[in-house]
């Protein structure tokens, strides 16, 4: 099991140290997030092309597990509709709320983050980009999203 550890600790690292789509999409629907327990910031762009997803991307400081979740769901989103990305929100918080849930094949990368129940300060940390992704596409709040 440490072996597995390594790896998906070593796959966190490097979507943090280089993110995937952390860039400014022009014209497209923009979302803050805030995590006032420790800080994180980002900004979420959402370009939606028919109620699909067609490019998502963010920018913004926090820590490693913040950033790699950003980083992860972007990757995840692209091409997804709006329902379908609010029922991987659905997923992936009970992935890392839930006690009883073991990393979920269906969720494929994203499983790298199912080790954050342990650890429950950082929750938040991995969830800021989805409760942000989540706003964003409802369209329901130009608020900063907060994980408080």
């Amino acid at each position: 099991m440490s072996e597995l550890t390594d790896l998906y600790q070593e796959v966190i690292l490097d979507h943090n140290r280089r993110p995937h789509n952390f860039r400014v999409i022009e014209g497209a629907t923009r979302q803050e997030g805030y995590n006032p327990l420790c800080g994180d910031r980002l900004t979420l762009y959402v370009a939606m092309d028919g109620g699909v997803i067609k490019d998502v991307a963010f920018q913004g400081s926090g820590c490693a597990i913040s950033k790699a979740s950003a980083s992860l769901m972007t990757d995840a989103l692209k091409g997804k509709t709006a329902d379908e990305a609010r029922a991987l929100f659905d997923q992936f918080h009970a992935m890392i709320t839930s006690d009883h849930a073991g990393p979920a094949a269906d969720l494929g990368k994203l499983s790298v983050l199912a080790g954050v129940r342990e650890f429950p300060t950082r929750i938040k940390c991995a969830s800021l980009a989805w409760h942000t992704m989540k706003a964003a596409v409802a369209h329901d709040t130009d608020a900063p999203v907060s994980t408080e």
